[in-house]
């Protein structure tokens, strides 16, 4: 029997492209992956609860993790720390499980530095006056915040060229069909086959 580490796959995109609300469609759907929640010290927005969306934790309780090691990466987007849980990732690898994360820009860039081998999707919107109508019809943040995100938003698009496929969310249920022809076809690639086989062989 063929030994296989699971695949760790990267959702992630400027603020208010939509990452959650494919994630959750994604995850609506019959799925092998595993969702790993990321840690965050901003406040929840309306509906979002601790614990399944977040882990939401105060500032201090947040640092005290980064000095412990315990994040695989972490990064400060826009006044608000965000990081992923070390134990969790690399156990859930470790059983032959795919984990999925669902993290901001900054923080995918840093993940692909302890995790090169991870498979990098990068959301994007139709347009960027699309992106706008998106933040701001959340209701939550104000006329400076939503500047500073869609500078910020502007920035990251330019980091495009750091991710291995671009997914447009223009519909959301073409959205989640294109991430799951990702995640299909990133199993059957010949590299991945090959290496498991060979370690297979190698081990009889």
């Amino acid at each position: 029997m063929i030994d296989e580490k699971g695949i760790l796959f990267i959702l992630s995109g400027p603020s208010g492209v939509g990452k959650g609300t494919v994630r959750k469609a994604l995850f609506d759907q019959s799925t092998d992956l595993r969702y790993s929640i990321s840690m965050t010290t901003r406040n929840p927005r309306e509906g979002e609860v601790d614990g399944t969306d977040y882990f939401f934790k105060s500032r201090e309780e947040f640092e005290k993790l980064i000095s412990e090691g315990q994040l695989i990466e972490h990064a400060e987007y826009v006044g608000n720390y965000y990081g992923t849980p070390r134990q969790y990732v690399e156990k859930t690898l470790n059983e032959g499980k795919d984990v999925f994360l669902e993290i901001e820009v900054q923080g995918a860039l840093k993940v692909r530095e302890n995790f090169p081998q991870g498979v990098f999707i990068f959301l994007i919107p139709p347009s960027l006056e699309e992106l706008k109508d998106r933040i701001v019809n959340r209701g939550t943040e104000t006329e400076d915040k939503v500047k500073n995100r869609l500078h910020a938003a502007k920035e990251e698009i330019d980091m495009m060229d750091a991710y291995d496929y671009v997914v447009v969310n223009d519909e959301i249920d073409n959205a989640v069909t294109k991430v799951q022809s990702i995640v299909a076809s990133e199993h059957c690639k010949r590299e991945r086959v090959a290496h498991q086989y060979k370690k297979a062989l190698e081990d009889e």
